[in-house]
């Protein structure tokens, strides 16, 4: 007995500064959001330190900005995890065949993956640019467009380069999810597929894709959660504009806590996030589950 308590006060002497820097880091920030989100500590409103209730949440959900913020994280979210599990898939399958330089190809695919979202998002910036950008002149040499065009300063275009340029750096994650399913799928089963007359096509249809249907949730589920509270990439590239075209939840968030001083908005916006990131996958989950059952 006394060696077990021995134990005990060892783990715990162990497992103190972990819980004081967890406890410190995150709970203690949660818990502030929290109480901002139902007092009123905007510095430059009358009502400052009144508790307001829910007041907050129902001026948010009331408030037809968010719900243009909502549409268009949900446009980006959707077409850059769509994008990325896509193409994701097609160079993982292209990689997991054996040719000369396969090696050298898998080697190189993580290169946009390592590269820093500051420099990502500065390299496209730069790349897009409407007077001197590289994309302008190759699409004009090759008698795509007539003139050069501010991509970044055109609304209807504006986020689907921030999606180009986001599922560009990401895209290698996928491929190497895939790839390593790929590789753990056995290769006598697509033998003989083949000896019972099965063409490629058929084959990923009955054994790869199937095989492959928890990697896809996988990074479904990843991408969907981290691509919905984006902000870095809209910062660098848009700064939410132009016209508003690119202002997501998150940056809104930003907006109104740093350049508003609404931290009490700001931090209704924060859960509300948080709110749609925990359903969506609370949704993935009961999918993978239900997708085991069958």
């Amino acid at each position: 007995m006394r060696l077990r308590n021995e134990e005990e006060r060892y783990a715990a002497a162990l497992i103190t500064p972990s819980m004081i820097v967890v406890f410190g880091v995150i709970i203690v920030p949660i818990v502030t959001t929290l109480v901002y989100s139902f007092v009123n500590i905007n510095p430059l409103s009358s009502h400052r330190g009144e508790f307001a209730g829910f007041g907050f949440y129902i001026k948010t959900l009331s408030s037809r900005a968010f719900w243009d913020d909502l549409g268009r994280t949900l446009h980006f979210t959707i077409a850059s995890t769509a994008i990325e599990t896509f193409f994701g898939l097609l160079i993982a399958l292209l990689l997991n065949q054996k040719f000369p330089g396969v090696g050298l190809l898998r080697s190189i695919i993580i290169i946009p993956w390592a590269i820093p979202t500051v420099v990502n998002g500065s390299l496209w910036k730069l790349m897009l640019n409407g007077e001197y950008g590289v994309i302008n002149a190759l699409l004009e040499r090759f008698h795509l467009i007539s003139s050069y065009q501010s991509w970044l300063g055109n609304p209807k275009t504006a986020m689907m380069c921030i999606v180009i340029a986001d599922s560009w750096k990401m895209t290698p994650l996928a491929v190497i999810f895939f790839l390593a399913a790929l590789q753990g799928i056995d290769q006598t089963v697509y033998e003989a597929a083949r000896v019972d007359g099965a063409n490629p096509f058929q084959s990923f249809l009955a054994i790869t894709l199937p095989a492959l249907k928890p990697t896809i949730m996988v990074i479904v589920v990843m991408r969907t959660v981290e691509k919905f509270k984006a902000f870095d990439i809209f910062y660098l590239m848009t700064r939410g504009g132009p016209a508003n075209s690119t202002k997501t939840l998150m940056y809104d968030t930003y907006l109104q806590a740093f350049t508003n001083l609404n931290y009490s908005d700001a931090a209704t916006y924060a859960y509300l996030i948080a709110l749609a990131v925990a359903l969506m996958t609370l949704v993935y989950i009961r999918l993978m589950k239900r997708g085991d059952n069958i």
